[in-house]
């Protein structure tokens, strides 16, 4: 396929031991064994806060870590259920501790919610913190009648502004927009290790 890059993600297996770690390892080694010059990035759940499954998955040197935070830290019980903010803050932390500069450690936020900007900002700090390198920030836009309602939709220019907020914080990288998702062009946020044509990258499903 001529892959570039690379985004391995899963839904929560908090039934596992291992919390599902094991399968981001195996996916990580085929695409080493198939595609050497391909980056590898990891978008993971927080493992329950558990250091083991973290470190299983570092061990394998992927080369972005990336766990979304999703949301400010009120609007958790309303929209992470069953998360926090606190770990899903100190997954990060952890990552960056564990790989140091080995890693671009990574996050993401959506918009719409009835979050403000200071709220916002707050939250980037918070990110900054923990050594987040890497961010991004979309409009949430709801699946179906089922899911949470959108509180309201943000202009570009708000977007801009949050992005602005964000690079004077001393992130790497940011993309901010209504349509911004946590893979959006996520193969400019590390150098590429080849040239040529070819596909850039692709999101996978780990298990």
């Amino acid at each position: 396929m001529g892959l570039r890059h690379a985004v391995i993600t899963s839904v929560d297996r908090d039934d596992l031991p291992d919390c599902g770690a094991q399968a981001f390892v195996g996916v990580i080694r085929q695409i080493r064994r198939q595609a050497p010059k391909c980056k590898v990035e990891v978008l993971t759940p927080d493992f329950r806060g558990e250091e083991m499954p973290l470190a299983k998955v570092l061990a394998e040197r992927p080369d972005v870590f990336n766990h979304n935070v999703e949301v400010v830290p009120r609007l958790y019980p309303l929209a992470r259920r069953g998360s926090t903010f606190a770990r899903s803050t100190r997954v990060l932390r952890n990552a960056k501790e564990l790989a140091g500069d080995e890693i671009t450690t990574k996050s993401g936020l959506m918009v719409g919610l009835g979050e403000t900007h200071e709220e916002m900002v707050e939250t980037f700090e918070r990110l900054r913190e923990a050594h987040v390198q890497v961010l991004t920030v979309g409009q949430y836009l709801r699946p179906t009648e089922n899911h949470l309602p959108i509180v309201r939709y943000w202009h570009p220019d708000e977007f801009k502004e949050l992005e602005r907020a964000a690079y004077a914080l001393g992130f790497e990288h940011v993309a901010a927009g209504p349509l911004v998702r946590s893979s959006y062009h996520a193969d400019q946020h590390v150098p590429q290790a080849q040239e040529g044509t070819g596909p850039l990258r692709a999101e996978v499903l780990a298990g």
